[in-house]
């Protein structure tokens, strides 16, 4: 009998998710600004099949380059959407070895995934209602979102099993309010590490 391969563990994994316009590239750059100087929470830079832009911070590499990098083993997770490339280093692994918190926004659709590759996984959904959604992503304006319509009818999908949030944040508020939860949220999973 095979038995099933052993989880990375020692530290967590917080996969920050949500829809498009939720905010989540705002309040992690807030959180990463209070947390990161502790050394006890690592932040990881998404690598992205498009440049990066204000409303997020990615690691721009080519499709090529992308796949290459794949089939080398450089990427702990990825995934595809929207017609681009997603991935999160395989740099995580040592962090999480080390005991670290570390934090990565990305896709709900590798949640299980994540769960069958690490043995601490937290998922941290940010939303917003929908009229906040559609404003934020008009704002924004960038044409790789393509129709906010179809973006907005994304983020009516309902969480099922394995992909239950283990925390919901609603940012419909100030940036600052919802910052403040997800700091605390991240501040309650590394101390949990630590003890």
């Amino acid at each position: 009998m095979v038995s099933a391969p052993q989880k990375l563990s020692g530290g967590r994994l917080v996969l920050v998710v949500g829809p498009s316009g939720a905010g989540k590239d705002t309040l992690i750059d807030r959180a990463r600004a209070v947390l990161e100087p502790t050394g006890r929470v690592v932040f990881v830079q998404r690598i992205v099949t498009r440049a990066a832009s204000a409303f997020e911070d990615n690691q721009t590499v080519s499709e090529t380059d992308f796949d290459v990098a794949l089939a080398a083993g450089a990427y702990a997770l990825s995934w595809r959407a929207h017609g681009l490339s997603y991935a999160i280093p395989a740099s995580i692994d040592r962090e999480i070895a080390a005991g670290r918190a570390v934090v990565a926004n990305v896709s709900r659709g590798i949640i299980a995934a994540a769960r069958r590759r690490y043995a601490d996984v937290v998922v941290v959904l940010v939303t917003a209602p929908p009229d906040v959604l559609a404003a934020r992503l008009a704002a924004r304006a960038r044409p790789s979102d393509g129709a906010i319509a179809d973006r907005l009818k994304r983020a009516e999908v309902v969480f099922d099993d394995p992909w239950q949030p283990d925390i919901v944040i609603d940012n419909s508020g100030s940036p600052g309010d919802g910052a403040r939860q997800l700091i605390a949220a991240i501040q309650g999973v590394a101390a949990t590490v630590e003890s």
